[in-house]
């Protein structure tokens, strides 16, 4: 299937492992130019050197970029903008806030939280959407997680974050739609990136069994048996990225291999 992306310009945040990379991937794969961030920039230059190379018709270009810091993200937009024009998809990523209990959270850690997986989210948006609406043509997806829809314990700063941009999804869809900008978002389930490694240890070590023991565990809770892959994330955003999904706002995809269990 063409989804109608060749050329466009996207930019994708916190891209240089896990989620993030493997979305940039499948939006070079479907021939989009595409803008990558991350805090680490020797780790943002390989992954820059390694997704060019299995893309090479088109364009991959990696700023340094603390996601929490307003001025970062306006220099990691501009610069795009110089290199490649206006942006045309706006994928929203960030690492996990701190996972802790509610008891065990301080202010600080609330804050962190909300820096980095809110705020971070309204600067883009308000970044990109005056092109967007002039040209009425934009794409705009917020990675949240399942514990937007289920919350989990130990994810207490993002089960409350990432419900919260789920709303904002909405009312986003609602306000811009006219506009010809389409906005949604996915909720990723178990997939094995390095946070999700992170996570197995500490409750690994909260069950006093083995962090393997504990991944397989946690694999036969899901109904297709296994932890997913980044770029299963990444097929899902290329596809709302693109001209196919031109009837799809609003709406909050879930990519978990079956694990949540409402019926809406």
């Amino acid at each position: 299937m063409d989804l109608g992306i060749t050329g466009r310009v996207a930019m994708v945040a916190a891209a240089s492992k896990g989620i993030g990379r493997g979305v940039a991937a499948a939006l070079l794969g479907e021939g989009c130019r595409v803008s990558i961030c991350a805090r680490t920039a020797e780790q943002l230059e390989s992954a820059r050197e390694e997704m060019a190379a299995a893309a090479p018709i088109t364009e991959v270009l990696a700023v340094p970029c603390d996601v929490t810091k307003e001025e970062d993200l306006a220099a990691w937009y501009r610069t795009t903008v110089s290199r490649f024009g206006p942006v045309d998809i706006l994928v929203t990523n960030t690492g996990g806030p701190p996972a802790a209990r509610f008891l065990d959270l301080t202010e600080a850690q609330w804050r962190e939280g909300i820096e980095g997986t809110l705020f971070n989210v309204v600067r883009l948006c308000r970044l990109v959407l005056p092109e967007m609406r002039k040209r009425r043509w934009g794409r705009i997806v917020h990675l949240t997680s399942l514990a937007a829809k289920q919350p989990i314990e130990l994810l207490t700063v993002s089960s409350t974050l990432r419900a919260g941009l789920s709303a904002l999804t909405k009312t986003m869809s609602n306000e811009f739609s006219s506009d010809g900008v389409l906005v949604n978002a996915v909720m990723p389930g178990h997939i094995l990136t390095s946070r999700q490694v992170e996570l197995n240890e500490i409750r690994s070590r909260e069950q006093g069994i083995s962090t393997d023991d504990y991944t397989k565990q946690l694999a036969s809770t899901i109904p297709l048996g296994r932890h997913g892959r980044a770029e299963e994330i990444g097929d899902v955003v290329a596809f709302l990225a693109s001209e196919r999904a031109s009837y799809v706002t609003g709406a909050t995809i879930q990519v978990d291999g079956g694990v949540i269990q409402s019926t809406f």
